[in-house]
């Protein structure tokens, strides 16, 4: 219910009582769980992220070779994020304005996708896939390149498409081979 009144009305114009009544509980019970507006509002974000870290965990469980996980990595990740924000009407306001509380709740999930990107990556050393000195180190870079993309992506300004097959040979392109001339 919190999620739904975020979206419809915002953080700062959702009050408690709004909550209570949506959910059907009064006042003191929320404050029997949450401290706060703001301690509901992270439970929400944790709860999206979770959405999020559910599909990357699909991706991952995937039996294909690590190149073409990490392309699908890539593209899932984009996906459910603008997904994540597009269905929560304005808490994509909110999202904007409030980046630093939204980054603060999103530490474990970031946490938890460098994982799983290295671990995609040491599947791809383990099988002569990829070369490279370290697999922790180029996770989190590739984990940031990601992130750095979402926003375009959410405002539409990036269109990459999974089923486009010029899309996933610009991300192989750029993730496998760099923008260097052939030598």
């Amino acid at each position: 219910m919190a999620r739904l009144l975020f979206a419809k009305k915002g953080f700062e114009n959702t009050t408690m009582n709004d909550i209570a009544e949506a959910s059907q509980r009064g006042r003191r019970t929320l404050y029997t769980y949450f401290n706060s507006k703001s301690d509901i509002y992270k439970a929400v974000i944790e709860s999206e992220l979770n959405v999020l870290y559910g599909r990357l965990e699909e991706v991952l469980s995937r039996d294909i070779p690590a190149d073409e996980k990490l392309i699908l990595m890539a593209f899932t990740r984009l996906s459910a994020i603008k997904e994540v924000v597009t269905r929560n009407g304005t808490l994509r306001a909110d999202f904007f304005r409030d980046i630093w509380q939204v980054e603060n709740v999103r530490k474990e999930f970031d946490r938890k996708e460098i994982h799983f990107l290295e671990s995609i990556i040491q599947d791809g050393l383990d099988k002569g896939i990829f070369q490279l000195e370290d697999a922790r180190q180029t996770a989190e870079i590739l984990h940031y390149a990601f992130k750095g993309l979402e926003v375009p992506t959410i405002r539409g300004a990036m269109r990459l498409d999974y089923n486009k097959k010029e899309d996933r040979e610009i991300i192989a392109c750029i993730l496998f081979k760099g923008i260097y001339t052939k030598k």
